[in-house]
């Protein structure tokens, strides 16, 4: 994982959110979590870095009256971007697992005070996958051939 070598000690939950009514309070859609389900997922005092691929606002929307609401941090679509690679159209909307670790880092205030070099690296990837794009018109190889390992313990 991306952070695990800056912070080894660092403990992440990654939830999936298929139906985003699950993100409802039950009185709003039958599909809701209750509050007690929905603490357990998200916490009642931990930031929630959510990358969404619509618009932020309708995350926000959903979540109003939960308890935790405070500590959402959405990123989604910005309406900005042109024809480009796949990925820079994620980097194009903030949507990219560099800013979300970037994110994730200046939310966790532990992580602060370790955070230099972790952030420059992350800030040292951006710059090199707009000079990769600028000359080979493509993503990144470890972009492009990246594949999904499972959950790492």
């Amino acid at each position: 994982m991306l952070l695990r070598s800056f912070f080894p000690e660092l403990r992440l939950r990654v939830v999936n959110v298929v139906d985003l009514m699950k993100l409802q309070d039950p009185a709003e859609h039958p599909h809701g979590l209750s509050d007690a389900d929905f603490d357990a997922l998200f916490t009642v005092d931990k930031p929630v870095i959510f990358a969404y691929h619509g618009y932020p606002g309708l995350i926000h929307r959903l979540t109003y009256r939960r308890r935790n609401h405070g500590n959402f941090h959405v990123h989604g679509y910005q309406e900005e971007g042109t024809t480009t690679t796949p990925f820079d159209m994620v980097v194009l909307n903030n949507l990219d697992r560099f800013r979300l670790a970037g994110d994730a880092i200046e939310r966790v205030p532990r992580l602060a005070e370790k955070a230099g070099p972790a952030r420059q690296w992350l800030s040292d990837k951006l710059l090199e996958h707009k000079a990769y794009i600028r000359e080979h018109g493509i993503d990144l190889p470890e972009i492009r051939d990246w594949k999904w390992q499972g959950a790492q313990t």
